[in-house]
C-alpha cells in the first residue's frame, strides 16, 4: 500500500511540475517556435492567451503541495497563501482559456469542449474557495479533489492527444481532446469524493 501511494505521489509531482515547466517553454523560445498552433491566440486575444499559458501552469504545480498533508498541518498560512495564489491564477487563466475557446479555429465541438472546462475549472474552485471562507473543511476537500481534476487536464491533455494525433489525425484528435481531456477526470474525481470517507482535518485527502 505505501509502495502504491508512493508511486501516485511521484507521478502527480513528475507529471504537475514537469508539464508546467515545459508550458513556459515559449519563454525561451517564442510562441511561434513552441506553440505553433495556438500562436494565432497570442496574436489575435493577447491577453487572454498570456493569461492562460503563463498562469495555468502556476495552478499546476500548485496542485501536489495543496495536497501535501504535512505541509497542511505543519505551515497551515503558507497552505491558505498558496490557495489564494492557485484560486487566482485559475480565475485568470480560466477566463483567458474561455477567450482562447471562444476564438478558435479548431471547429465549434473544440469550443464547447475548452469553453466548459474553463467555466467548470473556475466554478470548481469558486465553491471551494466559498467552503473553506465559511469553514466548511470537508466540502472545501471535496471541491478541490474537482477542482485540481480539472486543472489535471493540463496534463491528461499532453498525454491523449499524442495519441489522437497518431491515430485519427489532429484535425479530428484536437476537438475530441478539448472533451477527453477533462470529462473523464471530473468523472474520477466525483468517485473519489462520493467514496470516500468523511476526512477529519488532520487526515490526507
Amino acid at each position: 500500500m505505501k509502495v502504491l501511494v508512493s508511486a501516485r505521489t511521484f507521478f502527480l509531482w513528475f507529471f504537475c511540475l514537469g508539464i508546467a515547466v515545459w508550458s513556459w517553454r515559449f519563454l525561451l523560445f517564442g510562441v511561434e517556435a513552441t506553440m505553433e498552433f495556438v500562436a494565432y491566440h497570442a496574436i489575435e486575444r493577447r491577453w487572454a492567451f498570456y493569461a492562460h499559458v503563463g498562469l495555468a501552469p502556476v495552478a499546476l504545480m500548485l496542485v501536489p503541495l495543496q495536497f501535501w498533508t504535512k505541509l497542511r498541518m505543519r505551515r497551515p498560512a503558507l497552505h491558505r497563501w498558496m490557495g489564494r495564489a492557485y484560486a487566482i491564477a485559475i480565475l485568470l487563466a480560466g477566463v483567458g482559456g474561455i477567450l482562447m475557446a471562444i476564438g478558435t479555429d479548431a471547429g465549434q465541438l473544440a469550443a464547447v469542449g475548452f469553453a466548459l472546462l474553463g467555466f467548470a475549472w473556475i466554478g470548481t474552485t469558486a465553491v471551494a474557495v466559498s467552503h473553506i471562507r465559511n469553514k466548511h473543511i470537508e466540502d472545501h476537500k471535496a471541491w478541490m479533489i474537482r477542482s485540481a481534476a480539472l486543472t489535471l487536464a493540463a496534463v491528461t491533455l499532453r498525454l491523449e492527444l499524442p495519441i489522437l494525433a497518431m491515430t485519427v489525425g489532429l484535425e479530428v484528435g484536437y476537438p475530441l481532446v478539448a472533451w477527453l481531456c477533462w470529462v473523464p477526470n471530473i468523472l474520477v474525481a466525483e468517485w473519489v469524493v462520493r467514496r470516500r470517507p468523511v476526512l477529519g482535518a488532520a487526515q490526507p485527502v
